[in-house]
């Protein structure tokens, strides 16, 4: 596809091109990172909960390239579908532990290492388990046995937990009580609002030298409409929009191409 036609050197609307440097500060990508440095700083335990596309996961790996290595041992899973057994290997991987003495083994091995990285490195881990709605109950409950240190006085690590809204349904279930007490930053997206839309619209079309001018008044609130306040469809759209354009070699896209590019995805 020629973006050139527009004066842009690549489709910015397209995820694989996007780097951390090049995000666009939301209200709810702001909300996430202030509440992340303070659980960096306090530990415990974060929930950020958003439907999908919204970005929570990027946000989180900005984050994680914002963390001093020299202070910090960040690590991160998204195997939450797996049993509690798998899990618990997983976690050993992360910590370059063995995987020997089964459950109970890997367990006390890992709460020692957590420890020890708290307590002698100080360098206390953070972990951050993504698509978290999907976890078995029994490795929820084991997470929060992993956070009892000398009687349940001292947070040594730092747990994120990201998902989507159902993991908050998830979480006041009463067999979660105790978890559920130890949550000290939560969080729930609620999307771009019109002005936001309209500016992550632009900035994303300067990232490629483009211009504003290139997009119409009326195009962008038809984005915004079908957008849903949401980046990965706004993204879908305006890809598809700019491809139609080119294609019909329009000047300026407007509310026509927008619904005409949300026609064509709808019934492909």
């Amino acid at each position: 596809m020629n973006y050139a036609y527009y004066s842009l050197s690549c489709n910015p609307f397209d995820k694989h091109s996007l780097k951390e440097s090049d995000r666009f500060e939301s209200k709810d990508h702001k909300e996430m990172t202030s509440r992340l440095n303070f659980l960096k700083e306090t530990r415990g335990i974060g929930v950020f909960t958003a439907v999908p596309g919204m970005g929570k996961s990027f946000a989180l790996r900005c984050f994680g390239k914002s963390i001093n290595p020299q202070q910090f041992q960040m690590q991160y899973i998204c195997l939450s579908t797996i049993a509690v057994n798998e899990f618990y290997k997983e976690f050993c991987n992360c910590l370059n532990l063995d995987k020997t003495g089964g459950k109970p083994g890997m367990f006390k091995a890992i709460q020692e290492r957590i420890y020890h990285l708290y307590k002698e490195k100080r360098r206390p881990l953070i972990l951050a388990i993504d698509e978290a709605q999907h976890l078995n109950p029994d490795i929820l409950r084991d997470l929060k046995m992993f956070m009892n240190f000398q009687y349940d006085s001292l947070n040594c690590f730092t747990l994120i937990l990201c998902g989507e809204p159902h993991l908050n349904r998830n979480l006041e279930k009463p067999v979660h009580a105790a978890l559920r007490q130890r949550i000290t930053a939560h969080y729930t997206f609620s999307g771009l609002d019109p002005d936001e839309t309209k500016e992550y619209v632009f900035h994303k079309l300067s990232l490629a030298g483009g211009s504003s001018s290139i997009i119409g008044e009326d195009a962008v609130s038809a984005v915004t409409s079908l957008g849903q306040g949401n980046p990965r469809l706004i993204d879908n759209l305006m890809t598809d929009a700019l491809m139609l354009g080119i294609q019909l070699q329009k000047q300026i896209i407007d509310a026509d191409v927008i619904m005409a590019a949300a026609n064509a995805a709808a019934l492909g």
